[in-house]
C-alpha cells in the first residue's frame, strides 16, 4: 500500500483517500489509527475488485448516508485494533457492523 502525500486530495474536511491498487493519497499528517483505517478500505477494495466496491459505496451512501454506508462502519470500528486485518474474515463488511465514534 503505497502512501501518497498531496495538498489539495482528498477534497474537503477528509484526510486520507484510498485508492487500490494505487495508494493512499493524504494531506497533511497521517496517524496510524487513520493509517489502519485505510488499510482497511485497501482490502476491501481488493476484495471487490475496485468497481464493485465504488458501486456498492456510491449506492450505500445515497440511501444511508455516510456513516452508515457497511465499508465506513467497518473500517471506523477497527481502526484502533492494529492487528485486525490479520485475522479480519472476508466480506467482513456486510457483518453486523455498529457504528462506534469517529476515525
Amino acid at each position: 500500500m503505497k502512501l501518497i502525500k498531496t495538498k489539495w486530495y482528498p477534497f474537503g474536511r477528509f484526510i486520507a483517500i484510498t485508492h487500490y491498487p494505487i495508494g493512499v493519497f493524504y494531506k497533511g499528517t497521517i496517524t496510524d489509527k487513520t493509517l489502519n483505517h485505510e488499510a482497511i478500505h485497501w482490502r476491501q477494495q481488493k476484495e471487490l475488485f475496485v468497481i464493485p466496491f465504488y458501486l456498492v459505496y456510491l449506492f450505500e451512501f445515497i440511501i444511508k448516508g455516510y456513516r452508515n454506508i457497511s465499508f465506513e462502519k467497518e473500517a471506523y470500528n477497527n481502526a484502533h485494533n492494529f492487528k485486525y486485518l490479520q485475522t479480519r474474515p472476508r466480506f467482513n463488511m456486510w457483518k453486523n457492523q455498529t457504528n462506534h465514534g469517529s476515525n
